[in-house]
C-alpha cells in the first residue's frame, strides 16, 4: 500500500490529542477502514516466522555441538576475520555489549572456543580469537549448513533474490528508525 493511501486513510478516521500525536478511533471495521492492519498483510509477521522458522531448522545440529545459534553467528563472524573485538562483532550482528559480552564470556569460559584479550592499543578494547577447538567446528558446520539447505528444498536463486531484498529493508530501516 502507497505510503499517501495509508497517511490519507489515517487522516480521515483520526483527531489529534492533546499531545500533538493522532488518536485513532478504531471500530468494529477497522480492519476494513485500515486494511494494512490486517495480519496478512503485515511484512513484519512473516520475516518473524522465518527467522524463528530458521533458527528451529538449526537447533538439532547445533545442539549436539554444544552451541545455540547466536553462538554459531559469532563463529561464523570470526572465522571470516579471527581477533575482532566486542564492538566489531556486535556491529556485523546487529547485536549490543550487553548482549554480546556475555555469550562471549560463556564462549571463552565454559565452551573453550574464543580467547578474549585486552587489545595492546587501547586496553578498554577486548578481542576475541578462535580457538582451536572452533576452528576443529568447521568441517561439522559445513555439513550442518549443506544438509539444511537440502532438507528445506530451497532454491539458491530465490535464497539469493530474497537476501538482497531482505538486506535492502534492512538498509532503510537502519536509515529511518536506527
Amino acid at each position: 500500500m502507497k505510503k499517501s493511501l495509508v497517511k490519507s486513510q489515517f487522516a480521515n478516521k483520526t483527531k489529534k490529542a492533546k499531545n500533538g500525536l493522532p488518536q485513532v478511533k478504531l471500530t468494529k471495521t477497522h480492519l476494513e477502514e485500515f486494511p494494512f492492519l490486517r495480519l496478512q498483510n503485515q511484512l513484519c509477521f512473516p520475516l518473524y516466522t522465518v527467522s524463528r522458522l530458521i533458527i528451529q531448522s538449526y537447533r538439532p545440529y547445533l545442539e549436539p555441538l554444544g552451541i545455540t545459534y547466536p553462538q554459531y553467528l559469532v563463529l561464523l563472524t570470526l572465522w571470516e576475520r579471527d581477533g575482532l573485538s566486542v564492538k566489531e562483532i556486535g556491529k556485523a550482528l546487529s547485536l549490543d555489549s550487553g548482549t554480546l559480552t556475555p555469550l562471549l564470556k560463556k564462549m571463552e569460559k565454559e565452551l573453550k572456543l574464543i580467547i578474549r584479550m585486552r587489545s595492546p592499543q587501547d586496553d578498554r578494547e577486548v578481542l576475541n580469537f578462535l580457538t582451536v577447538k572452533a576452528y576443529d567446528l568447521r568441517p561439522k558446520v559445513v555439513e550442518m549448513a549443506y544438509k539444511i539447505f537440502c532438507q528445506a528444498k530451497l532454491d539458491m536463486e530465490d535464497v539469493t533474490k530474497t537476501k538482497a531484498l531482505v538486506e535492502d529493508i534492512i538498509a532503510k530501516l537502519r536509515e529511518n528508525f536506527g
